[in-house]
């Protein structure tokens, strides 16, 4: 069969694409454009599917095509996300196209809960994008997932992994327990259910059979990782908020941090469900965390994420306010001193332009790290600006090296830590 996956590079669609090749299937993989191309996925087409909101801009790309599974979600509005276009406008401009072109199976992934509860804008777009499938005459099959864990990590799945290696673990207030599903099973539910004889016209709640906790599900992958059990601190209310306001922040820089205010609002409804009608449809009986944890032991590679993700934020919010702030303090009450610096480099008229251009390139290299879109070109410009450094200062004022705050031996550590950033910049 010939199949378009939307979303195909996000957690579930790659994993999905890879299993459809495996099995045979002809691949079309729909993202975004400016992401990467899925790998394995030989035809690609870059589409934003929020401003996909024309039929006629679907009708090509489904031309051939056989089943359509749908897995574009985001999380919050942003001037980088649109809810209501990638939930709603453009899955119905798509399936209104299958419907035209007579392809009838389309497998839609909607969330856990968005029927009984709509504490978002999050929920009520994915719940107006199921009711927009509901209304075509199609084989459709909506799917409604829990928190998905697999081997890859992504978004909630990622912030668990993150806070399994904290020595302390914060537990938000007023979190509801969750039927974590695993990304094996979710993925074995779809190649099921494109197969052309398979049920249609269903809803399915893809849960575990455990009901957890969330500190629960984070002591499971703590044992995992191979570590002892964590102290727990219940956050208060205020710090709680603090924290989903700072992800708001980083959202607003192009960033896609798990803690944002839609997660503040759907921890509360959590996320269980019951999985007997999905067992009874397809024949799946979802496995249990600990007996998939059990079976795939941690590597060396789990380790290092889990330790890292913590600590990629906290580069990319220090590294941005060094520039910047290494810029200020050059234009105000470092200036003397810097004017000091050029006049023992017999710079002459040019100390005063070479302070300020310095400063000023500090300041928009900080500023260029800091946005998301930006942030890869504004490493690799402080890697060759502090090179620059460095080599103009040993040319210049060789001195320095042997200046007892070290300022010239200081540029070392921090190109590593750039080159660092750059190593664990993807998000996915």
């Amino acid at each position: 069969m010939n199949i378009l996956v939307t979303g195909a590079n996000g957690l579930i669609g790659s994993a999905i694409c890879g299993r459809l090749i495996r099995e045979g299937h002809q691949v079309v993989g729909v993202v975004r454009p400016g992401s990467r191309r899925p790998y394995g996925v030989a035809n690609t087409i870059y589409l934003d599917v929020a401003t996909a909101t024309a039929i006629d801009g679907w009708l090509p790309v489904l031309e051939d095509v056989d089943a359509v599974v749908n897995c574009v979600g985001v999380l919050q509005q942003s001037a980088r996300e649109d809810l209501a276009g990638a939930h709603v406008a453009g899955p119905a401009a798509l399936f209104q196209a299958c419907e035209q072109l007579g392809v009838r199976r389309v497998v839609h992934f909607s969330a856990i809960g968005v029927d009984r509860q709509q504490p978002s804008a999050f929920s009520d777009t994915k719940l107006r994008g199921d009711d927009v499938l509901m209304a075509r005459d199609l084989d459709w099959v909506i799917l409604r997932p829990s928190v998905v864990l697999g081997r890859s990590a992504f978004g909630a799945s990622a912030l668990i992994r993150g806070l399994a290696a904290l020595p302390v673990l914060p537990i938000m207030p007023a979190a509801a327990e969750l039927q974590v599903v695993q990304l094996e099973d979710v993925v074995e539910t779809v190649v099921r259910l494109i197969e052309p004889n398979a049920r249609s016209r269903v809803v399915l709640e893809l849960v575990g059979p455990q009901r957890l906790r969330f500190e629960d599900v984070v002591a499971f992958y703590r044992r995992w990782l191979g570590r002892g059990p964590a102290t727990q601190i219940r956050l208060p209310t205020v710090i709680a908020s603090l924290l989903y306001t700072l992800g708001d922040l980083a959202s607003l820089l192009g960033w896609r941090p798990a803690l944002r205010t839609t997660a503040k609002k759907e921890i509360v409804r959590g996320a269980t469900g019951d999985p007997q009608p999905w067992a009874v449809v397809v024949g799946i009986y979802p496995r249990s965390l600990p007996e998939v944890l059990s079976s795939t032991p941690a590597t060396v590679q789990e380790r290092w994420f889990a330790n890292l993700f913590f600590l990629k934020p906290l580069m990319f919010i220090v590294l941005p306010l060094f520039w910047i702030s290494t810029g200020i303090i050059s234009l105000t009450a470092g200036f003397d001193e810097g004017m000091t610096l050029m006049d023992r480099a017999a710079a002459g008229q040019l100390s005063a332009p070479s302070v300020i251009a310095g400063a000023l390139a500090d300041i928009v290299i900080g500023a260029m790290i800091a946005f998301r879109r930006t942030s890869r070109v504004g490493l690799w410009a402080a890697v060759l600006v502090s090179i620059f450094y460095a080599i103009a200062g040993t040319i210049l004022v060789p001195a320095l090296w042997n200046e007892p705050l070290g300022p010239l031996l200081k540029i070392g550590p921090i190109l590593v830590l750039h080159l660092v950033a750059l190593a664990i910049l993807e998000e996915r």
